[in-house]
């Protein structure tokens, strides 16, 4: 009962005070002048009655009183005339008004700066810096590989705007990035973060884009995030004037936002679709395994990249003479004056005086023209042998927005009489309703079943090892996702995720039985397999080197190297068109004698007779072994490899 009555009196002396602090500044400051009084009088007489040397007088010692008090107080404790100690105190009242709303408004000057600094509200001061707008898992793979591509910079920096706290942002860079390289080095990248709406122009001026080299807009995650998208690349068409100097590049998610989200950027800024990239990378992974490791390896900056250097030289001559004028580097088209890229062009063309020749390099630095023509071997050339195309069996695990994309470009490459199977959730009704999106393929047979792909019983009938190829995609979770409404091309119950989009869980779940099928049958399943998270990837249950879209890294990886180098929108564009040359993995023995070392130069050559674009091989017995897993991407044209029956070389060539 004590206790309760301590605690109660606690709680009514803490209500007394908060009412006084409530009641204003007069009354609080009156009530603390009485409690200095009270405590500062009765000890100032203590210490005057204890001092031997203290007046012996009443008066002499309340004169000496008055004098301690002033002096705690900060009064002077002047004696005298009264007017005089009146006029002594008032101007030491004044002095002590003075001084303390000084010191406050010094103290709330800088407390409001750190407050503005902490929410970050202050303008970037910065030029040829790279502007991010917008939050989402993206973040860290486009951070890090701007990250690397200013590793040979002496001073770079990176700004960060989005509607979050500017101390979470900094400490979810910090902790998400295994090493940004933002401390030390000569070539240190300072990530500086600011927080407010990418949607207003005004705030958009807090990270400078104006001096910007950049400025990259990635789509927030959620079902409204390429809506978030065009808002803000208006805000920056507002903030921004035309023509502008700084790379605008953007990512939406849904196809029917691509021409929306061109229109918002502008002749200027370039917008990747990320469906449409990555329908056709699983399309062509499925058919081509290993490719997804040759993307991996052009798209980021740790290895080799697309690069474009001067004609100089190379004018007046053909671009097959252009394949062996580079020892270290990969020509695989050119850039004309315009802003056209011909990618795989024939190699009778001209090379212009204007055109700039886009070749595949370790570093802009390491493309210096070295004739390769005396490396080729003309005895070890072969005549290739005819590749007849079939019928083939496909399997497709999964439905998602993706997915009526993936078999559309499916129909444009497989042979007539291809069969696809569908496996993904649904009943009956929706089952009919899917088959419409099958109705107008001309070459793919598509039969949906209604079934779950992470149940093994449902995975155990289908007679997976059968199958030419397997492509997983990942599918909404429905009992966390709430439905969305369908587009009227696609079924209900395949209709647009919610939230982060695919579920990897599922996906791993799939992957998992797929691995005990392949074991159990004693063979490897061909398999492609579509992933959101990359840290998903790596707890995949899926042999060494097997073929991974991750979408988000992917797009991320894209956009950074658009941002690096703007010419490279056109290359991606039109290496990712449907029309036109992309990257296929063929055999080697077809291009080269397998009994002989050969340089590489050797495969430039026979390739450019076929009219294809030699850019790399792939070795069969290293395919299962990290971290190239066999793939070696623009190798010196001098280097010497004797080859098997069962590798690949890399081509860019026209199917």
């Amino acid at each position: 009962m004590a206790q309760q009555h301590t605690t109660s009196l606690r709680l009514r002396l803490r209500y007394r005070f908060d009412t006084l602090v409530a009641g204003g500044t007069a009354p609080l400051i009156g009530w603390l002048a009485l409690g200095c009084l009270a405590v500062v009088v009765p000890a100032s007489a203590v210490l005057v009655w204890a001092d031997r040397a203290a007046p012996a007088t009443l008066p002499g010692r309340l004169t000496a009183v008055w004098v301690t008090v002033g002096q705690t107080l900060k009064l002077g404790g002047a004696v005298g005339s009264p007017l005089y100690v009146l006029a002594s105190v008032t101007l030491a009242l004044v002095a002590l008004l003075f001084v303390s709303t000084l010191v406050g408004l010094i103290t709330t000057g800088i407390n409001q700066r750190l407050m503005s600094l902490r929410r970050g509200h202050s303008t970037v001061l910065e030029a040829g810096h790279t502007v991010v707008l917008g939050w989402s898992d993206q973040i860290f793979p486009v951070v890090a590989e701007l990250v690397a591509a200013n590793a040979n910079q002496r001073r770079s920096a990176i700004a960060v705007l989005a509607p979050k706290d500017k101390v979470d942002m900094e400490d979810e860079i910090a902790t998400g990035l295994d090493d940004t390289g933002t401390r030390t080095g000569a070539g240190a990248t300072r990530i500086i973060c600011r927080s407010g709406p990418t949607t207003d122009p005004t705030v958009l001026a807090r990270v400078s884009p104006q001096t910007a080299k950049a400025v990259l807009v990635l789509p927030p995650d959620g079902d409204r995030g390429d809506a978030q998208v065009v808002k803000t690349l208006l805000a920056l068409d507002a903030a921004l004037p035309r023509p502008r100097d700084a790379v605008v590049v953007a990512a939406v998610r849904d196809t029917r936002n691509h021409f929306t989200a061109r229109l918002a950027a502008g002749p200027g800024g370039h917008v990747l679709c990320a469906d449409e990239i990555i329908a056709r990378l699983l399309v062509q992974t499925a058919r081509q395994p290993g490719l997804s490791l040759v993307y991996q390896d052009l798209l980021d900056f740790a290895g080799d990249e697309f690069y474009t250097v001067a004609a100089a030289g190379l004018a007046g001559g053909t671009f097959g003479e252009a394949l062996l004028a580079f020892t270290t580097s990969s020509v695989v088209g050119l850039l004309h004056p315009d802003g056209r890229v011909a990618l795989n062009p024939d190699p009778g063309t001209k090379i212009g005086a204007g055109d700039r020749i886009v070749l595949v390099s370790e570093d802009d630095d390491t493309a210096v023209p070295e004739p390769a023509g005396p490396w080729v071997d003309e005895d070890a050339i072969v005549t290739a042998r005819p590749r007849h195309r079939f019928a083939e069996r496909l399997l497709l695990l999964g439905w998602n927005r993706r997915a009526p994309l993936v078999v559309e470009q499916l129909d444009e490459f497989v042979s007539a009489g291809t069969t696809l199977d569908v496996v993904a959730l649904g009943d009956e009704a929706t089952l009919r309703a899917a088959a419409e999106i099958a109705a107008a393929r001309s070459r793919l047979d598509v039969a949906f079943h209604s079934g779950d792909i992470t149940d093994p019983d449902v995975l155990a009938k289908l007679d997976v090892p059968a199958y030419d190829s397997v492509i997983v995609i990942g599918e909404p979770d429905r009992e966390s996702a709430a439905p969305a409404a369908p587009p009227e091309a696609v079924p209900p119950a395949f209709a647009p995720e919610s939230g982060r989009g695919t579920d990897d869980d599922r996906t791993l779940v799939t992957l998992l039985h797929l691995r005990a099928i392949g074991e159990a049958a004693g063979r490897e399943i061909p398999l492609t397999t579509e992933m959101s998270d990359d840290a998903n990837r790596l707890l995949a249950p899926a042999r060494a080197g097997a073929d991974f879209i991750v979408s988000g890294r992917l797009i991320s990886l894209l956009m950074t190297q658009i941002s690096e180098s703007g010419y490279l929108a056109a290359v991606f564009e039109e290496l990712f068109r449907a029309e036109g040359s992309e990257f296929y993995l063929r055999p080697v023995a077809d291009y080269v004698r397998t009994d002989r070392e050969v340089a590489f130069a050797t495969l430039v050559e026979s390739a450019r007779r076929r009219r294809e674009c030699a850019v790399g091989y792939r070795l069969r017995a290293e395919a299962t072994t990290a971290p190239s897993y066999g793939v070696r991407l623009n190798p010196d044209k001098r280097q010497r490899v004797r080859f098997g029956e069962h590798d690949w070389v890399i081509v860019l060539a026209e199917s």
